[in-house]
């Protein structure tokens, strides 16, 4: 009701993950401005390594089981979780077409929503996290919302009958780009007019800016190795730098399934001198890192299964720490890296042009500080977390309020 506290369950596929700082730094700020959170996981960890900002959640952390237990049990789970929300049994009807495992979890996670008071769920990623989501509000007759980001939005294999569901039940959505919002526009129309954008924040105290006027003339990129990220087209420029006789070095920090192909592209140009695949590396190491270096290269491409970065956060971490930029011309990137201004943009799919702007800022102390001089005007204009999260906020007690008004009337 109107003066009780509001208590927000944020669903995620995995927790905590190394790559999803964004998220990590969307909770912080929720708590830091007074927030009460709780956080459930639908998937048990498979990360090694994690960034230092996780031990500062206050969040707890509620693991939903994972696997479907037998007939017998499914249907005691169910009961049990029906006592909890009567309105389980009405609200089965919605799980038609859906994952079994999605249903029961979804049980789960609406009779903790009771049980813990919670008002409102939250769904980062439009997959699996929305799946359980959509249908846990549903069983525990709250709303929800969810942030769609990249792979869950562009993905071949994303069904878009199932993705309408998701917009047309959430109370709100938001998205992370200008440019994914105009996709979702595009291919969902009516259903996709409630979409907001709101760009990821980063914590701009946490990212100290140091100008890169001398730096070691050292290429950074950093993110999973996956085709999306564009990790061959780098090193394929790297082998056009190595032939001018470009004295550099380069390190591509992240691991993934492409870590054997990279390698082999790399013994295979004879770039082993030039070239570290580094693997992953603590928060403070790794802003250590990029702030080391002359550049920072992030080569997005749209892969073969139309997989894409919405807007990757690495990128935006680099400008705010002043390191300048060179990156391709996909997606939501052109909404920060404006070309010649706030770093330098390239086509994807050309490790020729890569290269000439890698070397360009390799060589030119001057425009090295001047273009990184504006992109950290930028981030500290648009991509404050604690900005951005407010926004966030306010569409979670938007919500809460029309759920209000429903109920008096």
């Amino acid at each position: 009701m109107p003066g009780e506290t509001m208590r927000v369950g944020y669903v995620l596929k995995r927790y905590p993950r190394y790559s999803e700082t964004f998220i990590v730094n969307e909770i912080l700020a929720h708590e830091a401005a007074g927030l009460e959170i709780e956080i459930f996981a639908l998937r048990p960890i498979n990360d090694t390594h994690f960034q230092d900002a996780i031990a500062r959640v206050k969040a707890p952390v509620n693991y939903i089981p994972a696997a479907v237990p037998k007939s017998s049990d499914f249907w005691a789970e169910l009961s049990g979780a029906g006592r909890a929300t009567p309105d389980i049994w009405t609200a089965l009807r919605t799980a038609q077409d859906e994952a079994v495992l999605d249903i029961y979890q979804a049980a789960l996670l609406a009779r903790e929503v009771r049980l813990r008071g919670i008002c409102h769920l939250h769904a980062h990623f439009a997959s699996v996290a929305t799946s359980v989501t959509r249908l846990a509000a549903r069983f525990a007759g709250i709303p929800y919302t969810f942030t769609a980001h990249a792979k869950d939005i562009f993905h071949e294999n994303v069904n878009p009958e199932n993705m309408q569901r998701k917009l047309n039940d959430a109370s709100a959505v938001i998205t992370v780009s200008d440019y994914n919002l105009k996709y979702l526009h595009a291919i969902y129309g009516p259903s996709a007019q409630h979409v907001q954008r709101v760009y990821n924040g980063l914590d701009i105290d946490r990212f100290p800016y140091k100008a890169p006027d001398r730096r070691k003339m050292r290429i950074i990129s950093v993110g999973r190795l996956v085709e999306k990220k564009g990790f061959n087209d780098l090193i394929e420029a790297c082998a056009i730098l190595a032939d001018r006789g470009c004295a550099f070095g380069c390190h591509i920090i992240g691991t993934g399934p492409l870590e054997a192909e990279l390698s082999a592209q790399i013994e295979r140009l004879g770039l082993q001198s030039y070239i570290e695949l580094a693997g992953l590396l603590p928060r403070d190491e790794l802003i250590e890192a990029v702030q080391d270096a002359a550049v920072f290269a992030a080569p997005c491409i749209i892969g073969r299964d139309a997989d894409r970065d919405g807007l990757p956060t690495v990128l935006l971490e680099a400008m705010a720490l002043g390191t300048p930029c060179v990156s391709t011309d996909v997606t939501g990137i052109p909404e920060v890296l404006y070309d010649g201004k706030t770093g330098l943009m390239v086509s994807q799919h050309n490790p020729a042009e890569l290269a000439a702007a890698l070397e360009r800022l390799l060589s030119d102390p001057a425009l090295r500080v001047q273009l990184a001089a504006k992109a950290r005007q930028l981030i500290e204009a648009k991509f404050d977390i604690n900005i951005n999260s407010a926004f966030i906020r306010d569409i979670f007690q938007s919500t809460r309020q029309i759920r209000i008004a429903q109920k008096v009337d």
